[in-house]
């Protein structure tokens, strides 16, 4: 029994040898595996064809998302509030009453100073009946003097009285001048206790809630009590840093990328560059600020102020232009160049060690070919010189292109397939069914 189980294991086993000898020794079999070994030895790279196109130069800046338009409501009288009929997010008409103030104080400053208006205007009038009578024994001491029946110390002493009572008078006229002043300041800062809008907008910020006190004066405004916001407006705070400043104009078109809303983009354009030189206080960058006004449709009046954002500014636009991934454009040491491919380098010079290059493909090799570059986006490079329509050149992937040498083979990474490994496992199959069956 166990010699017959022997036996049919050690047929078998000499069955399946003599099938795979006999698919590895067809003529057919051995060819495609010299042809697929030399497949294999090849660099699979990404390859596209140069083409003309349009570029757009970008410059991209760090900044916020803010109103065009922002109100800070402050008190100008020192008073606990009564009443804030409006919250944050709420929308707000321009003349809307968005504070009042505890009025009491004020209203008895305002009716004390009337009081006090009041009793100048009473002064002043006791001081023109004086100066009315001094002016009557002023005319009748001068008529007695000219007829020798008053000395003129008598005279004296009455025109003394007299101008005595014209200062009278005009110090109660200045003193009503100021009771009225009193008064008007008293009314003033008693209308001061309601707080209406200036704007259409709506409250982005609410510092302070009833029955805080707030504190401020007509000349120095106090605590910002809240803030409106006019968000049909919006604008972005770019900050672009000075090496690029001189680029960027009013008119510009824009691009914007707010975080609190990924995915979108926003349209704009740029509306004014300020002057000042700034310095971030996070890193202590120094930066321009250039405001870029959004255009928003109607859907879109949600962007939150204060939000961070990002933005690309087109700067320059480039119309039917010569342009290549810009991954596909690497630098390369001129002296580990061939020698005909580095006498193609323009403007090599005792400082220059590296040039720029793409890789073309010829004959299934990598061929470096010094190239002049110009202006780039985030996506595209243009070729100035040095690649012509339609040449299919090597833009990937990044790690082939980091080690490309200049001749090596390459082929285009595209999906396998592989006929000839189909119809070897159909023989190996077919050879190793009969086999099977004879056991």
């Amino acid at each position: 029994m166990w010699k017959w189980i022997i036996g049919s294991l050690l047929a078998v086993v000499v069955l399946i040898g003599g099938g795979g000898a006999y698919v590895f020794t067809r003529p057919g079999t051995q060819e495609y595996i010299k042809k697929f070994q030399g497949r294999s030895a090849l660099t699979k790279v990404k390859l596209e064809g140069v083409e003309r196109g349009d570029l757009t130069r970008s410059i991209s800046a760090p900044g916020t998302v803010d109103a065009r338009t922002r109100v800070k409501v402050s008190a100008q009288v020192s008073a606990r509030i009564t009443a804030l009929p409006f919250r944050e997010g709420q929308d707000v008409k321009k003349g809307d009453v968005l504070v009042r103030l505890d009025a009491e104080e004020l209203q008895a400053q305002l009716d004390s100073a009337r009081a006090g208006l009041r009793a100048e205007e009473a002064r002043l009038e006791g001081a023109q009946a004086s100066l009315a009578q001094a002016r009557s024994e002023l005319t009748r001491v001068r008529s007695l003097h000219a007829s020798k029946d008053r000395s003129n110390a008598e005279l004296e002493a009455m025109e003394a009285r007299y101008l005595q009572q014209e200062a009278a008078v005009r110090a109660a006229e200045q003193s009503i001048e100021s009771s009225r002043a009193m008064v008007r300041r008293a009314e003033r800062d008693l209308a001061n206790t309601v707080i209406a809008s200036a704007i259409d907008g709506t409250v982005t910020l609410l510092n302070n809630e009833i029955g805080e006190l707030v504190l401020g004066t007509f000349n120095n405004l106090g605590q910002t009590i809240l803030e409106i916001a006019d968000l049909s407006h919006i604008i972005m705070r770019a900050e672009v840093d000075e090496g690029n400043i001189q680029l960027i104009q009013p008119g510009q078109r824009a691009t914007v990328y707010v975080t609190a809303y990924p995915g979108r983009e926003f349209p704009g354009r740029v509306d004014k560059v300020r002057p000042q030189k700034r310095t971030s206080p996070r890193d202590g960058r120094h930066y321009y600020e250039v405001e870029i006004e959004l255009e928003l449709r109607d859907d879109e009046q949600l962007l939150l102020v204060g939000g961070l954002a990002n933005c690309d500014i087109h700067v320059e636009t480039m119309v039917d232009v010569l342009k290549v991934p810009s991954q596909a454009v690497v630098d390369r040491r001129i002296d580990e160049l061939p020698a005909a491919v580095a006498a193609g380098v323009q403007g090599i010079g005792r400082n220059k060690a590296f040039a720029r290059v793409v890789y073309k493909l010829v004959n299934g090799e990598a061929v470096a070919v010094p190239v002049v570059a110009g202006s780039s986006d985030l996506r595209s490079t243009v070729v100035v010189q040095g690649l012509a329509p339609g040449d299919r050149i090597i833009t990937g992937p990044y790690k082939v292109l980091a080690t490309l040498k200049h001749g090596q083979k390459v082929e285009e990474d595209g999906p396998a397939s592989v006929p000839g490994a189909r119809a070897a496992a159909g023989v190996a199959q077919s050879s190793g069914a009969p086999g099977a069956g004879a056991n």
